[in-house]
C-alpha cells in the first residue's frame, strides 16, 4: 500500500472528521428574484405568455423549495407580467409557506378538486395563449391542463429552464465548490479504511456516515464502490464486490450542499497492478487532461468529447463508444441536478459559456476485465476552464 492508501480503520477516520467549517453562503433574495425577472425575458422572447414549473429541482432553483414531485401538483406560475402564482394542495399550506423563497400570491386546491383548472383560472385572459411547460412536468400533468384549455398552446420550457440553470452565479460555483470538496476528502477517507477482506458494502457504509460527519446533511447522494473485475461495469454489478490484494478500486460518490451536487470518481491500485492496467491509467489521465485543456467560451461542447476520443483513438482503442475504449459521454452539467445540459457529447453542439459547470470523465473499460475512470469537474471561466477538484496523480497516488 501506499501512505494514500490503507493504513487506517473506519472508526479512526470518523472519530477525526468535523464539519466543514469555510461553508458557502446559501443563494439569497436578490439573485433569486433576478432569476425571475430572467425567466420572464426568456419566455417572452419564446412568444409564450407564462412559465409552468413543477415540483423538482427547477422549482427548487426559482422558489427555493426542495419539494420532490408525486401525484398531486405542486407548482409555479409566472407569467411575463405579473406576480408568480404557486398551486399547491391546500393541506400543504404550512409547509409551503415555510419553503417558499419568493413573493408569491398562493392558490390552493383540495383533494377531490382539478388543479389544472386552477392552472387555467391563474392565467386569466392568458388562457387562449401559450404556456412554456417545465420538461420535467409529467405528461399526465400537461396532457390535464391540455383538456381544460384545448386553446391554449403548450411549448416546451426547454429554452428558458436552461437558459437560467446552465449557466451558474459565483455563489452557485461556491456552493458546488464546497460539496466537491467535501467528498474528495471523504474519498480521500475511503482509501485509507481499506483493507484486504473489506465488503463494498462495509466502504458504501463508511462514505455515508462521513459524508454526515464533514457537513451534509442528508449523507451521500449516491455511492459506488466497485473492486476487481467490476470496475469494467461502468455502473457496477449487484454483488458486494469483497476486497483482495492487488484489486483496482473504482469508487464514485458525491454529496449535496443545499442542493448543489457533488460527483467524483477515483480509480486505483490496492497493490500491485500490472502493466497494461497503469498503461491505460495514464491514458485515461491524459484524456481528461486533454479535455480540459480544449475548454474555451464559445466551442461547442461536443468538440470537448472529440478531443478526448481523440487521444483514446491514437493509442488504438475505439473509435466512438466500441471498446477497449469510452462506452459513454465525457461529461455531463451538474448544478441542483447532479446530471443536467449541457453534455459533453458528440450531438450537443451549445456553445460553451463562462460559468459552464462539466464532469470530466472519459473513462476507458476494458470489457470483462477492468475499468478506469477518472472524474472531477471544472467550471467555464472568460479564458478556458478552471478545476473544482485536482485531478488524481498516478494509479497508486489517487489524490493529488
Amino acid at each position: 500500500m501506499t501512505s494514500q492508501i490503507g493504513g487506517s480503520t473506519i472508526d479512526r477516520e470518523l472519530a477525526t472528521l468535523s464539519p466543514w467549517a469555510d461553508r458557502a453562503a446559501p443563494i439569497g433574495c436578490d439573485e433569486r428574484n433576478g432569476r425571475l425577472e430572467k425567466a420572464r425575458r426568456l419566455t417572452r422572447d419564446m412568444g409564450a405568455d407564462a412559465l409552468l414549473i413543477g415540483a423538482g429541482d427547477s422549482l427548487r432553483y426559482f422558489a427555493g423549495m426542495p419539494w420532490g414531485q408525486t401525484e398531486r401538483l405542486v407548482a409555479l406560475l409566472l407569467p411575463v407580467t405579473g406576480r408568480p402564482v404557486m398551486i399547491a394542495p391546500a393541506f400543504e399550506l404550512g409547509s409551503l409557506e415555510a419553503d417558499l423563497k419568493i413573493d408569491a400570491d398562493i392558490h390552493l386546491w383540495e383533494e377531490h378538486e382539478s388543479p389544472a383548472r386552477l392552472v387555467v383560472g391563474a392565467l386569466g385572459s392568458a388562457d387562449a395563449g401559450t404556456l412554456a411547460v417545465d420538461p420535467a412536468l409529467p405528461f399526465q400533468a400537461a396532457e390535464r391542463i391540455r383538456a381544460v384549455a384545448p386553446s391554449l398552446t403548450l411549448r416546451d420550457a426547454a429554452p428558458v429552464v436552461d437558459g437560467c440553470r446552465s449557466v451558474k452565479s459565483p455563489a452557485e460555483i461556491a456552493l458546488l465548490a464546497q460539496a466537491k470538496a467535501m467528498t474528495l476528502e471523504v474519498q480521500r477517507r475511503a482509501a485509507r479504511v481499506l483493507a484486504p477482506g473489506i465488503r463494498a458494502s462495509e466502504v458504501r457504509r463508511f462514505i455515508d456516515s462521513a459524508h454526515r460527519a464533514i457537513g451534509a446533511a442528508e449523507g451521500s447522494y449516491f455511492c459506488a464502490v466497485q473492486f476487481g473485475r467490476s470496475t469494467a461495469f461502468p455502473h457496477g454489478l449487484p454483488v458486494d464486490d469483497v476486497l483482495a490484494e492487488d484489486d483496482l478500486v473504482l469508487i464514485d460518490t458525491g454529496c449535496r450542499v443545499e442542493g448543489y451536487h457533488s460527483d467524483i470518481t477515483r480509480t486505483y491500485a490496492f497493490g500491485r497492478v500490472d502493466a497494461e492496467q497503469r498503461a491505460i491509467w495514464e491514458l485515461e489521465q491524459e484524456a481528461q487532461a486533454a479535455a480540459f485543456a480544449a475548454v474555451a467560451p464559445g466551442r461547442p461542447c461536443e468538440s470537448i468529447d472529440a478531443t478526448a476520443r481523440a487521444v483514446l483513438e491514437r493509442a488504438g482503442l475505439g473509435p466512438d463508444y466500441r471498446l477497449p475504449g469510452l462506452p459513454h459521454r465525457t461529461g455531463h452539467g451538474i448544478g441542483l441536478s447532479i446530471h443536467e445540459p449541457a453534455y459533453l457529447v458528440s450531438g450537443d453542439t451549445t456553445p460553451l459559456t463562462p460559468g459552464m459547470c462539466f464532469s470530466n470523465e472519459p473513462m476507458i473499460v476494458v470489457p470483462d476485465r477492468f475499468g478506469i475512470r477518472l472524474e472531477d469537474h471544472f467550471y467555464v471561466t472568460d479564458n478556458g476552464a478552471a478545476w473544482f477538484t485536482q485531478p488524481s496523480a498516478a494509479i497508486d497516488r489517487p489524490f493529488a
